[in-house]
């Protein structure tokens, strides 16, 4: 794992945060996640300079990811290694937020 990974995992493993259970190099659909909620459905993935070169890349797995009826949060290394304290407070208000459903009713369809 990556300083960043380690710092990040540190905070959510041993439902540290609130409770919430996460998982670490979990497969997911082919897609090896750097960290996974299942109860929430939520995937984070601190990310290194190495992936500014790949954006399309990460977007097309994040696409694929959420059309799985996960949600995606990625966050640079920096971001975790210097403001640990406002990576978490998104992933929490993530975490409150309830997962969209994978394939929603278009609209005027709703029950």
């Amino acid at each position: 794992m990556t300083d960043a990974e380690q710092k990040l995992w540190r905070h959510l493993r041993n439902r540290q945060l609130c409770g919430h259970k996460f998982r670490r190099q979990h497969e997911i659909d082919h897609c090896n996640v750097d960290f996974v909620c299942p109860g929430s459905m939520l995937i984070v993935e601190p990310d290194g300079g190495q992936h500014a070169d790949q954006l399309n890349h990460d977007e097309r797995r994040t696409r694929h990811l959420q059309a799985g009826g996960y949600r995606v949060l990625r966050f640079w290394n920096n971001d975790v290694l210097m403001d640990i304290e406002g990576v978490l407070t998104v992933i929490l208000a993530s975490l409150a937020s309830p997962a969209p459903h994978p394939s929603p009713l278009p609209a005027g369809e709703r029950g």
